[in-house]
């Protein structure tokens, strides 16, 4: 079934997706110029046509609807942090109305958390934006690379820039001797082999995102537990779930899926280097690289190191102490004035 599909029907124009993707539309159309465009500026320069200017289009197009995530990502990111400080006097509202249903102490509870909120400038929903915007882009992609080879056979029509004459040049493009518009199916062993080693670099890069992630940026309390082995197992078994789906994939979609990969570990890499979850051995690492950073700074500013600056301030606090003695001065109460 795999050596000779059926171009005669696109099943991501069928049903419910076939809906969603329709609305989609506009976003499809805008990717298919990008890509378009950049593969003309990519033959101007000198490179085929057919060939490597498609494919450097494939990974521009991913590279740069990263680079516009990007920004909203590190601003959830913030918002985490944020949200990370805040947990222990939202844990302390909590308890404080453990048990108590009725409805005045729902709302009690509901007034003092928002405020704790808007204090902080917290946005408790802000984590949801990068998906919302990330997951339509990401599905607009991959509807248009699985499309092309059927606009190509003259069962779709044109979407964007792809009309029949383009989508044909595309599907023709070969990477490695294979054919992107070719499935695992479709291609002879050496094209099953490049598939099965883009599909494992896709796993791998999955695996080692999440793998990192668990490694170094969950707190000691988080490493136990039901829920953690649970993550232990879903480590393992998303990566794999690629494997399944790469069989009947067309090689450009995985090229988008490697390309998107790589960027998802380079981002969480980051991630867990700048925005560390408190507690973690990754906040212990940015502690002491912020502290080493310190140092370094105040040294060719010609100032006192940390380690100085506290034992000075330790020196002054016990002067202090010894001049005033250790006993602290009990408080006053004021007295009442006498009518």
């Amino acid at each position: 079934m795999f050596n000779n599909p059926d171009y005669s029907k696109f099943l991501l124009d069928q049903g419910l997706f076939g809906w969603v993707y329709k609305i989609l539309t506009p976003i499809e159309w805008l990717m298919s110029e990008i890509m378009y465009w950049f593969h003309r500026l990519m033959t101007m320069i000198g490179l085929p046509s057919k060939g490597t200017s498609w494919i450097f289009s494939i990974i521009f197009l991913v590279l740069i609807v990263h680079a516009l995530v990007l920004p909203i990502y590190a601003k959830q990111m913030r918002g985490m942090a944020k949200m990370q400080a805040i947990q222990p006097k939202l844990m302390r509202i909590q308890k404080k109305y453990k048990g108590k249903t009725d409805q005045a102490s729902k709302e009690a509870m509901s007034r003092e958390t928002m405020k704790l909120y808007e204090d902080n400038k917290v946005n408790p929903m802000g984590s949801c934006l990068p998906m919302l915007i990330q997951g339509p882009v990401f599905m607009c992609m991959f509807y248009m690379l699985s499309a092309i080879p059927y606009i190509a056979h003259g069962s779709r029509t044109a979407l964007g820039a792809f009309d029949k004459a383009t989508a044909a040049e595309f599907a023709d493009t070969q990477l490695f001797g294979l054919k992107i518009s070719n499935t695992f199916g479709m291609a002879d062993l050496s094209g099953k082999i490049i598939i099965g080693i883009f599909t494992f670099m896709m796993c791998a890069a999955m695996w080692y995102m999440q793998f990192n992630n668990m490694r170094k940026n969950l707190p000691a309390a988080s490493m136990e537990g039901s829920q953690y082995k649970m993550q232990q197992v879903m480590t393992w078994l998303f990566p794999l779930m690629y494997i399944f789906s790469a069989i009947s994939m067309p090689f450009a979609v995985l090229i988008y899926w490697l390309t998107s990969n790589i960027c998802n570990m380079l981002r969480s890499l980051w991630q867990v280097r700048v925005f560390p979850t408190p507690g973690s051995p990754a906040d212990a690492a940015k502690k002491e690289r912020d502290h080493v950073n310190e140092n370094k700074r105040r040294e060719k500013a010609g100032e006192i190191s940390i380690e100085e600056e506290n034992l000075r301030k330790a020196e002054e606090e016990a002067k202090r102490r010894e001049e005033k003695g250790y006993q602290r001065a009990q408080p006053k109460r004021k007295r009442k004035k006498k009518n």
